[in-house]
């Protein structure tokens, strides 16, 4: 299947296609002010060329640029693939990003389906597809780097210190400063499967909105957490979210599908295809969720299907002793809906087993946001006034009750 794959992400385009090498290395400056804000609609009359890794695209061209993280041999180094899609008409430019994760395979599948049909002639702004990342990682069946690091877990990078970072820091200050808007590709991880779902923090409401340009989908409230290239894209102002679809290893065609679908109905609602946008007839499932976890090791069993709805006290799977023969039921605690779970397989006491939901909306995150950071404020204000003398008498707050603030 590998093989398999490796041809098809590097065929010669009928269009022209060529392997570059790398401009010098620009610095990342991260902006704390920085908003993120949905893709702006381009007004050029004229679209402009696109300078990438060295290279200029001119407007409807199709070019298969090269990635080198310049952290191999340079005599053996083949660098990574880049596709670049650049539409005759001015529009946003999108990103995808597949197999950060060397064994996520399905993401690599999506990006070819998408790319490498569209029409440039009609195409409004750039999509920039990278299917495989991680290339050391894919070439070994590894979710991680050749040194065992997870490269998702250091963007955006830097020029110092661990290789997984001057990895993340080539990759993000040139491809991913070039986007306007990011999808980042993923299946479960460590024998766990997805069901179809984007990650977005729908705190920010243009995020929220942007989301919705997926259509039909299951929308998972989800945080970016640190070193994430989903969060250094969002701490760079550009609206990312993540992809997740099946397991790892694993080439899921139906989950390829959907995924497929989702961009491109994400493509006409930014305007970047030519067929009208029908996926506001069809609103997203807005969810927050959580994970029910083992309290026993054996071997888990189940059943239970992805995007079953399922009720409180209702039994899951099992978890069976194989030395005592002791069987142990995984029974849900509230009534939700299965979006994620683990195949079955040998499991310790605290393996997440399901990745449960339950239904919410883009105004309720962001209430809920706005409360925790009024909280928040509040709390420092509190913590801002012991340091100052007290106005009225009886007014001093020992030191006890300081600690139990600062908690």
């Amino acid at each position: 299947m590998k093989k398999y794959l490796t041809l098809l992400l590097l065929p010669f385009s009928a269009w022209a296609t060529e392997i570059v090498d790398n401009p010098p290395k620009v610095p990342v400056k991260k902006d704390e002010s920085v908003k993120i804000e949905a893709p702006a609609a381009h007004v050029e009359a004229i679209k402009s060329n696109l300078t990438l890794l060295g290279t200029t695209v001119k407007p409807n061209s199709f070019r298969t640029l090269s990635w080198s993280s310049e952290q191999s041999f340079t005599g053996i180094d083949l660098g990574t693939p880049v596709l670049v899609a650049s539409g005759a008409q001015p529009g946003p430019t999108l990103c995808l990003t597949a197999a950060v994760h060397g064994d996520e395979l399905n993401g690599i599948e999506i990006t070819r389906q998408v790319v490498h049909p569209l029409d440039t002639n009609k195409l409004k702004g750039t999509v920039i597809g990278v299917p495989i990342v991680n290339l050391d990682g894919f070439h070994n069946s590894s979710r991680y780097l050749k040194d065992r690091r997870d490269l998702n877990r250091y963007f955006p990078g830097s020029t110092e210190g661990a290789s997984a970072s001057r990895i993340a820091y080539s990759f993000f200050s040139q491809i991913i400063t070039h986007c306007d808007a990011l999808v980042d590709l993923h299946t479960g991880s460590f024998y766990r499967t997805n069901l179809p779902q984007i990650r977005a923090d729908l705190s920010h409401p243009p995020l929220a909105e942007f989301s919705r340009g997926f259509g039909d989908i299951t929308i998972v409230q989800s945080k970016a957490s640190t070193g994430t290239l989903r969060g250094a894209a969002m701490e760079h102002g550009i609206p990312a979210v993540t992809m997740e679809l099946g397991a790892p290893m694993s080439l899921d065609l139906d989950s390829v599908s959907v995924g497929v679908a989702a961009i491109k109905r994400l493509m006409r609602s930014m305007d970047m295809l030519p067929e009208p946008y029908r996926g506001g007839s069809v609103q997203p499932i807005y969810v927050e969720s959580f994970w029910l976890r083992s309290d026993h090791s054996g071997i888990f069993v189940s059943n239970v299907p992805l995007g079953a709805k399922i009720k409180k006290g209702d039994i899951l799977g099992t978890v069976t002793d194989p030395v005592t023969n002791a069987a142990f039921r995984v029974r849900a605690q509230s009534n939700s809906t299965v979006i994620g779970k683990a195949i079955n397989q040998f499991v310790y006491p605290g393996f997440a087993v399901f990745h449960l939901a339950i239904n919410t909306t883009p105004e309720k995150v962001e209430k809920k946001a706005a409360e925790i950071q009024h909280q928040e404020e509040t709390q420092e204000r509190a913590i801002e006034g012991l340091d100052e003398e007290p106005e009225i008498e009886g007014g001093d707050v020992g030191s006890d009750d300081a600690e139990e603030m600062d908690g």
